[in-house]
């Protein structure tokens, strides 16, 4: 493929060529992303003390996640062609002001049905991230791209900001008032995300290239959308609800699992949860750099392997056989809170790795429709976000297994790591042996569907 970065570009845009401008899209969006993400997945701290002061079940808890999540989903598709098409400097900077009048709004919920409703809305922040994808792709050269949406999608981190801040604030404000009208504890959180939002969108509407780059400008919606009719674009779709949507519904999920099967307190458990979020973060430029270098498809074998044995080992029920006559206990297992949180940074490392891989995939087979298919990408992966949290919950209450999470997740990658295989396989058998050595190459015909 020979389809260089001008391809994502028009005659009117800048110059292909300016490292300057590529460095502070990238910058100012990843500091951008970062500060959404964490206003986007934050009700997975304060929704401890929300179920503590409004008396809600579990399932209750886990929906008022979820319906963040969703937001953060739906619009993935339309953000990324419009990020395409107006530029993602416009794109991103009111998403921030958005956001930040959605967060300030939480701080005054005074029932179940309205934290609903503002946490659905705050998650049109998640939307952020097709729009940051789109908007990279049209500044990065094609050699560093992998490494750009790592760097980008690094913001990923945001997800643990809450979770170091918001029990210290939650716990040294509680019961106090601000200002004359802002309350203390959990209410306080949002408030002060809402005035981060403002100014960071200040910042970037100031620093970032006042003429930036449309490579979407032009091109029909029909032109934007044809590719999503292709097998391949859903494959790694799943791939990326396996190592994306699983992680932002374990982000939401493992601090209502460490308080309840390990009897921790709220803020240990927030961080033993940051050393999940931390690598499945901040390895993602090191999944983009793996991915430019040795090829996105061996990236993701070694990703899917991890992540089956860790899930796997996670998913065993703690207890032992026993064998008659004599009643005798044999293969007695036990996972405790240090065991299960290494598991859980392994299983976080594989998916900060393989996060980058997917959306590797993208600009080399659709070069010119960044923003339609990495929205749908990132739009399907932050739906399985939405479905895992009530689905973990579910699956305790029908299994009775607290592990039941980690069942899930194992399934979930097995059938990604099937597929993909399978692909690879029928791959090389249809054009064997010329491609024994050159899977990752693009241009590969039907076979790879």
């Amino acid at each position: 493929m020979s389809t260089s970065l001008q391809t994502r570009g028009t005659e009117a845009d800048p110059a292909p060529t300016d490292p300057n401008g590529a460095r502070r899209v990238l910058t100012l969006s990843t500091v951008a992303f970062t500060l959404m993400f964490a206003a986007w997945l934050m009700f997975g701290v304060l929704g401890i003390p929300i179920q503590q002061e409004f008396g809600l079940t579990d399932v209750q808890l886990s929906w008022l996640s979820a319906v963040a999540i969703l937001n953060g989903s739906l619009w993935r598709l339309p953000a990324g062609i419009v990020a395409d098409r107006v530029g993602g400097r416009i794109v991103f900077t009111v998403m921030l002001l958005v956001t930040a009048v959605f967060a300030y709004l939480v701080a005054g919920a005074g029932s179940y049905s309205m934290l609903l409703v503002l946490a659905f809305l705050v998650g049109f922040a998640g939307n952020s991230f097709s729009a940051g994808i789109a908007w990279n792709s049209a500044w990065s050269p094609r050699d560093r791209q992998g490494f750009a949406f790592g760097v980008f999608g690094a913001g990923n981190v945001g997800a643990s900001v809450t979770k170091f801040i918001g029990p210290v604030l939650i716990a040294g404000t509680a019961g106090s008032t601000y200002f004359g009208f802002v309350e203390g504890g959990w209410r306080l959180v949002p408030v002060v995300y809402a005035v981060l939002l403002v100014a960071v969108a200040a910042l970037l509407w100031a620093f970032t290239p006042r003429r930036d780059r449309k490579p979407g400008r032009g091109r029909s919606l029909r032109q934007e959308l044809t590719p999503l009719r292709q097998p391949r674009v859903w494959r790694f779709s799943l791939y990326y609800v396996a190592v994306f949507g699983a992680y932002v519904g374990l982000s939401a999920w493992l601090p209502k699992y460490y308080t309840t099967n390990f009897h921790v307190p709220l803020a240990v458990a927030a961080l033993l949860t940051a050393l999940f979020i931390f690598p499945a973060s901040l390895l993602r430029p090191l999944g983009g750099w793996c991915s430019d270098r040795f090829g996105a498809r061996r990236v993701m074998y070694a990703t899917f392997a991890v992540m089956l044995v860790a899930t796997f080992l996670l998913s065993m029920p703690n207890g032992h056989i026993v064998l008659q006559p004599g009643d005798r206990e044999v293969l007695p297992y036990h996972l405790g809170i240090v065991p299960f949180t290494v598991l859980v940074f392994l299983l976080g490392c594989a998916m900060g790795i393989g996060k980058a891989a997917v959306y590797k995939h993208i600009p080399e087979y659709f070069p010119q429709e960044v923003g339609s298919v990495g929205g749908l990408v990132g739009m399907l992966g932050g739906l399985g976000g939405f479905i895992l949290p009530p689905l973990f919950a579910y699956a305790t209450g029908w299994t009775g297994l607290p592990t039941a999470t980690f069942i899930v997740l194992f399934l979930l990658t097995l059938v990604c790591a099937v597929w993909m295989h399978r692909t690879v396989v029928h791959m090389l058998q249809r054009q064997s042996p010329e491609l024994a050595t050159h899977f990752e190459t693009p241009e590969l015909k039907e076979a790879t569907r």
